[in-house]
């Protein structure tokens, strides 16, 4: 079978789209009442919605006392009574969070709270493998057996109508805090905290699973009196949950978010701490670094092995303890990243192998002896690399296990619904979803699904896109102009680091960087300030070196950033396509 080359089943190239630009007057306006603030940051204000001096100042003064009430979620004041009443009896509690980053910092958060009031609690992670997501019946088996009359089930719950009935059997009551939509039935626990619910009259309804668990934490804190800083100093383990589930980075999520990172780096928790050491980086941590350095090596151990090791980190006292587990955790996470190589190069080989593939709209992929923690890491590789909905399914007995990843503006869940015959169980949401399903199936689903995805996806689903919120001249890009655009910050989803566009970018150097020189390093000008030279990086662009020279005006997309090295910090140009 002939093997067809990588040019030929490559992604396509990136779409550049502009953002509606703000009316000019408005922008003028705003820099008026924003004394003089730059008219490029003043039009991203004003596309994020903020087009007053109050807004402004609540963007980029986040206060903990804006928070919402926690009393205004449904169910809250039945959670509060039940869990006091617990500790009026000196009852042994139950934590329980799924094995992911949300799950893992959930049960973390939940469990040093209530050990810090002096209750007897234990946490517990349901194996990925054995158990599989969410409460399980081992896991209220054990609680019963512990002595546990109550447990509190965090990121997740919502739809484990059965699991609860078991429970209310076993005489075990349920608190659960989750952020996932309901299905049309909840279940019949003490208490159901859920913003999603169609009943609840809660404001913010993006919460993470942590952070529903930290709303219930506030109106405990409430409910007994207690000094609010204790909520507050867990504040690092919101942070890293909303930064990993990438859940929208506003409203009370920037709050949560800019007071947890801020935590983050000043007075971490011990386990935090040590994971920060263990990535190695020394700089101040942001978002981003929240997402790729630190919530891998919380992830990798319930990919790998247990949730329950992520959680030991996360809740240790101890330095020198936490710095072992989290040394453990980083070999954890080198092997998971290697798996996730290894995983990722078979699967571009099974496409470029198979003469059927350039015609098809979506990638559907099976490998008996693929790891079932990562294949939902391999499946969004499989769209980084070929930017079309993608599932990746492993497993080598008669059922398998997939994992789901979508494009931009593409349902994937709504295309599994239309499958859902071929499959024993699914869930997720419109862009990433999992499932099981028999392997006799496989073979017509793979046919279902493509079928599926051409007859519902838009042409431009299928096209990578870069999203422009301001046009910028390259000598604009100052530390003045760099130090207010830092306080958009935290970005992620809803408030992304902003991208610009320089349509007059001369070309002063060029060079390839990287071990393969993968990389493209320009030094870069404006066209009338020659002397003001910006350094620029584009991450596997080294492709581009030999179509640029030295003198010529380029076209840019880009986010501004710092770099640091050998002890200097100075901006950078983070280049994310170029036009010659």
């Amino acid at each position: 079978m002939e093997k067809r080359t990588e040019l030929e089943i490559k992604k396509p190239e990136l779409e550049w789209i502009e953002k509606d630009f703000p009316d000019e007057t408005r922008v003028i306006e705003l820099s008026g009442k924003l004394n003089g603030l730059h008219p490029v940051l003043c039009s991203i204000l004003i596309q994020r919605g903020i087009t007053n001096l109050e807004e402004a100042e609540h963007f980029f003064r986040p206060k903990l006392e804006d928070l919402e009430d926690p009393l205004k979620m449904k169910d809250m004041d039945r959670a509060v009574s039940r869990i006091i009443k617990s500790l009026d009896r000196n009852k042994r509690i139950t934590v329980l969070g799924d094995y992911d980053v949300d799950g893992t910092t959930s049960a973390a958060l939940m469990y040093l709270f209530l050990k810090n009031l002096g209750v007897e609690c234990a946490y517990y992670i349901p194996d990925r493998y054995e158990e599989g997501y969410g409460i399980s019946l081992k896991s209220i088996d054990r609680a019963v057996e512990s002595g546990s009359d109550l447990m509190i089930c965090l990121d997740c719950g919502i739809k484990a109508i059965d699991k609860v009935a078991y429970a209310n059997e076993k005489g075990l009551d349920i608190v659960i805090c989750d952020h996932h939509t309901p299905g049309t039935k909840l279940p019949d626990a003490v208490a159901v905290l859920d913003p999603k619910r169609v009943d609840c009259p809660y404001p913010f309804k993006e919460l993470s699973g942590c952070g529903v668990g930290f709303k219930l934490i506030q109106a405990l804190t409430l409910a007994l009196g207690r000094n609010m800083e204790e909520a507050y100093r867990l504040l690092d383990l919101v942070a890293v949950s909303i930064a990993a589930d990438i859940v929208p980075v506003i409203g009370e999520n920037r709050c949560l978010s800019y007071f947890g990172i801020r935590k983050v780096n000043m007075d971490p928790l011990t386990g935090i701490q040590a994971l920060k050491v263990a990535t190695g980086l020394k700089s101040q941590f942001n978002n981003s670094d929240l997402v790729f350095k630190l919530a891998p090596r919380i992830n990798a151990a319930g990919r790998m092995e247990t949730g329950m090791k992520a959680v030991e980190i996360l809740v240790a006292e101890d330095a020198v303890k936490a710095r072992e587990l989290a040394t453990a955790v980083n070999a954890i996470n080198l092997e998971r990243g290697e798996t996730d190589r290894r995983m990722t190069e078979e699967a571009i080989e099974m496409i470029g192998s198979d003469p059927d593939d350039a015609g098809r709209m979506s990638t559907v992929l099976h490998h008996s002896s693929w790891h079932k923690g990562v294949i939902g890491i391999v499946a969004s590789r499989m769209i980084e690399k070929f930017y079309r909905p993608t599932i990746i399914f492993c497993g080598d007995g008669e059922i398998l296990s997939g994992s789901a990843r979508s494009v931009r503006h593409f349902d994937i869940y709504g295309a599994l619904e239309s499958c859902s015959d071929l499959l024993m169980q699914f869930g997720g949401h419109k862009f990433a979803a999992g499932m099981t399903m028999k392997r006799e199936n496989f073979v017509q689903f793979r046919k279902r699904f493509e079928g599926a995805v051409r007859n519902t996806i838009q042409p431009e689903s299928l096209v990578p896109a870069v999203i422009i919120d301001a046009d910028l001249n390259i000598s604009e890009v100052t530390r003045d102009f760099y130090k207010v655009l830092k306080r958009f910050a935290p970005f992620g989803p809803g408030n992304m680091n902003p991208v610009f566009q320089s349509k007059h970018a001369v070309v002063v150097a060029i060079s390839k960087v990287g071990k393969t020189e993968d990389h493209l390093r320009l030094q870069l000008c404006g066209p009338d300030d020659p002397m003001n030279r910006i350094s620029s990086i584009g991450f596997n662009l080294g492709n581009l070196a030999d179509e640029i020279s030295e003198g010529q005006m380029i076209q840019i997309v880009y986010t501004i950033e710092e770099n640091s090295w050998n002890g200097k910090v100075s901006l950078q140009l983070n280049i994310k396509d170029i036009k010659t």
